[in-house]
């Protein structure tokens, strides 16, 4: 009888900590469609918005417009787009300077400190206060309307 409590005691232990280390792996991984790079999900929707309904959407799956914080998640990203549109259109990510001309903030909160600005920008041409990547033969950074639409980039942490 000993011998059986014990057994019991043991598959009841290897079934509980085979079920934490499951649910630690759901934790730790992307929904469905979602793509993982450096603790964080990014999904590319296709779909055109004005960049403030892409943000809207992005905060609809529970995550905001892309920020991007070094070149190598840059480039994680562009890779992103290309796979899902075998091209790089210009593409709504994050950043925008809409409060204060020059101040540019992610819309998820974090430090803007890494940039890939293309040549002169951003100019703020014509009141242009959204960011767009993928702009030009370079692939790089440009402001612009943010009334414009867009594909766009979300992400969310893990």
């Amino acid at each position: 009888m000993v011998t059986l409590n014990v057994l019991m005691f043991l598959c009841a232990l290897t079934a509980l900590s085979q079920a934490a280390a499951t649910n630690d792996l759901l934790r730790s991984s992307c929904p469905a469609g979602w793509r993982k790079f450096n603790n964080r999900c990014f999904i590319y929707i296709p779909r055109t918005m004005t960049w403030a309904r892409a943000q809207r959407n992005c905060v609809s799956l529970q995550a905001t417009l892309a920020s991007i914080h070094s070149f190598q998640e840059y480039h994680y990203i562009q890779r992103l787009i290309t796979t899902a549109t075998h091209g790089s259109p210009q593409t709504w990510i994050g950043g925008s300077d809409a409060q204060e001309e020059g101040v540019w903030l992610w819309s998820d909160g974090s430090p803007f400190l890494y940039s890939n600005w293309c040549r002169g920008e951003p100019n703020n041409y014509m009141n242009q206060h959204c960011l767009q990547m993928n702009y030009g033969e370079s692939k790089c950074w440009d402001d612009f309307q943010c009334d414009q639409h867009r594909p766009s980039v979300c992400a969310k942490n893990i």
